[in-house]
């Protein structure tokens, strides 16, 4: 539970407990670690040589992005299941309070979120390259290295990269905000996790194509950040001027659905 203070202006405050902190960063750790985990290594098995899956497809990817999602969410229930920045910011962008582990919305508790989602996402891209370190070492291919760990588009275009990762991310985000309207705050775990996964499957199909969709900061920058430190035989560059793009752009995304549904959702659900 959170507790409250009293300011010299006798306004009464929310403030963060560190017990609800502790338990919101360790579920946004682990829930995103094995988001990116099973979404990341689904793609490790499409896209490297000698797997059992190599060559499955794009559909595959989806359909494996769309079940990491909801692994992701089925353990991280205790602190919304954010498991995004995007998501996270746009529920600020939003006015939530609270988040939908009764957290107070502060800059304390945002930081946490968002740095137990890229700790996460690291963590996660390790076990990938843990479990798949026979087939990078046979893999021949270095950009098809880079992308088990991040998105690249398929032709490149900054402005347009990001206005594909805007769109994909209103939409996520707006989803979950117009179901969980409910539970303000809820993030992910307010829509339910076979709802968002289906959601997810759904991005990937329609708007996946020209960026890969990643429509998750911490999903694209973390394993980014492991390619660059990982010991990867034959590894290339890790891409860092198009980095940006799946970062700027689903935040971006994510606060304009956010900002979006308070004069919408009200009129239009």
């Amino acid at each position: 539970m959170s507790g409250s203070a009293q300011g010299d202006d006798g306004v009464t405050r929310k403030k963060v407990n560190v017990d609800n902190l502790g338990v919101v960063f360790l579920a946004e750790l682990v829930g995103t670690a094995l988001l990116v985990l099973l979404g990341c290594g689904v793609v490790a098995n499409v896209a490297l040589v000698k797997n059992k899956g190599f060559n499955g497809g794009f559909l595959m990817v989806n359909i494996g992005w769309g079940f990491a999602v909801f692994s992701g969410v089925i353990v991280s229930y205790n602190s919304g299941a954010h498991l995004n920045p995007a998501v996270t910011l746009g529920l600020v962008a939003n006015g939530a309070t609270e988040f939908g582990s009764g957290v107070p919305v502060n800059i304390v508790s945002i930081l946490t979120y968002i740095a137990a989602q890229l700790l996460g996402a690291i963590i996660g891209a390790v076990f990938v390259w843990l479990a798949y370190k026979q087939h990078f070492d046979e893999e021949p291919d270095a950009a098809n290295k880079l992308g088990v760990f991040s998105t690249g588009p398929a032709i490149r275009s900054y402005a347009w990269n990001l206005v594909t990762e805007i769109i994909g991310t209103f939409v996520l985000v707006f989803v979950v905000i117009g179901f969980g309207r409910q539970e303000p705050g809820g993030g992910l775990a307010a829509l339910g996790a076979l709802p968002v996964a289906i959601l997810v499957i759904a991005i990937g199909a329609s708007l996946g194509g020209p960026t890969g969709y990643a429509i998750n900061p911490a999903r694209d920058l973390g394993p980014r950040i492991a390619h660059a430190l990982l010991p990867i035989k034959g590894k290339g560059a890790s891409d860092w001027s198009y980095s940006w793009v799946p970062v700027v752009g689903p935040i971006i995304g994510g606060v304009l659905a956010g900002l979006a549904a308070v004069p919408l959702l009200p009129i239009i659900t």
